[in-house]
């Protein structure tokens, strides 16, 4: 409906905002209802019983004006030109009307304005008529009749622009209320990715440090479950390699928790926390390996003995001791071949290769998964399979910047 609208749609106001509204409304009443009687008493000849009821009827109207300011949000154009109506035979009703005008344009509808424009032309040609008609003896001027006409106009109009530029701050504030909320929600789902991420990280980095020495523990330990011709002395070197194993564990797995509890104070330039494992301990890895009754053999013929950087030389560190851990986890006993080549300015490529024991289900695991993110987040691919060889096959390129 035309006269009728949301609400909530307005911005609310306060308990004081709403109330010297109201005063404001009362005290221009009152004024310009002081100035209409002392004029109406000094110069109007009407009896004095009808000119007392007159001004009390405009004041009563000035009243009743001002309580249909309650309304005004609810219903902004026909509170309005009620209150612009009332002005035709009071004066008293001028602050109300000035309120309910000034609150109709915030809404900025045109048509509304134009209602109320010639609901504010027709009350002030009535009024000129109810004052000549009511009030006898007024000066009947022609200059004073279009004084009075400029200023109503003037004073429509600067409540319509009033309306207008309050109308424009609400709206821009809103949108800036509504850019800060905007602002905050993706604050927090930043933070919720940057949480998930940082949950990613802890379960990639607690796998490759644990899978490869917990795989150990299990191989050994299994050798004195299943054994029963070991001396004394084998049991207690097997017993030992166990303890050593699974103190090496606890050890890395501090130290993986201290570098993500030190988050960015402890990252150098390229993002690589410095306690993490580079290719200088490939030869400490694959000592391990071959401890465990692996036999492994590295072929490093094709790599350059250029400085490799920390971020390249982490992330392959952490490929070749996954896929050692697969190959001891997936086929025991079964020799593995290891090989590096590449220099700057091209690729550094891994491969590591070693013979499939049991006929692969096609079963995707998690080691194989943090592989391959871990090649994509260095800017390579990772490639995993069996060759017609009947060897299990992981190749990884990683770009090694010049």
């Amino acid at each position: 409906m035309l006269l009728t609208t949301d609400l909530s749609a307005e911005t609310p106001l306060s308990r004081w905002s709403s109330t010297w509204r109201y005063l404001l409304a009362a005290v221009v009443g009152l004024l310009a209802w002081a100035i209409s009687t002392g004029e109406n008493m000094s110069v109007s000849t009407a009896p004095e019983e009808v000119l007392g009821g007159l001004i009390t009827l405009d004041l009563l109207l000035g009243v009743m004006t001002v309580c249909l300011l309650g309304l005004r949000r609810r219903y902004p154009v026909a509170v309005a030109c009620l209150t612009i109506a009332a002005t035709s035979v009071s004066a008293a009703s001028i602050g109300a009307a000035t309120i309910a005008v000034i609150s109709m344009a915030t809404w900025r509808r045109r048509a509304w304005v134009v209602i109320a424009g010639v609901v504010t032309l027709g009350a002030l040609g009535l009024s000129m008529v109810y004052n000549r008609t009511a009030f006898p003896g007024m000066p009947d001027d022609g200059y004073v009749t279009v004084v009075t006409l400029l200023i109503s106009v003037m004073h429509y109009v600067a409540c319509v622009a009033t309306g207008y530029y309050i109308g424009t701050r609400r709206e821009l504030v809103s949108s800036l209320r509504e850019q800060v909320a905007t602002a905050e929600r993706e604050r927090e789902l930043a933070t919720e990715r940057s949480r998930d991420a940082e949950r990613t990280r802890i379960a990639r980095e607690m796998h490759d440090v644990l899978a490869h020495r917990i795989s150990l523990v299990a191989l050994h330990a299994g050798a004195l479950a299943y054994r029963d011709d070991l001396t004394r002395t084998e049991t207690r070197e097997t017993a030992q390699t166990i303890q050593g194993n699974a103190q090496l564990a606890l050890s890395e797995l501090r130290q993986v928790l201290g570098v993500l509890r030190a988050g960015a104070d402890t990252e150098s330039v390229e993002g690589v926390e410095p306690p993490q494992p580079t290719l200088a301990e490939l030869p400490a890895l694959l000592a391990d390996a071959r401890e465990a009754g692996s036999a492994v053999d590295l072929d490093t013929t094709g790599l350059a003995d250029e400085p490799r950087p920390a971020t390249l030389s982490r992330t392959s560190f952490r490929i070749v001791q996954e896929a050692l851990t697969n190959a001891r986890k997936h086929a025991p006993g079964e020799p593995v071949s290891v090989r590096l080549a590449g220099g700057p300015g091209a690729t550094l490529e891994i491969q590591v290769r070693n013979p499939v024991r049991t006929p692969p289900n096609g079963h995707r695991g998690v080691g194989l998964a943090g592989m391959t993110e871990r090649a994509e987040l260095a800017g390579g691919e990772l490639e995993h399979g069996v060759d017609p060889d009947g060897n299990f096959v992981v190749g990884a390129r990683l770009p090694w910047p010049a």
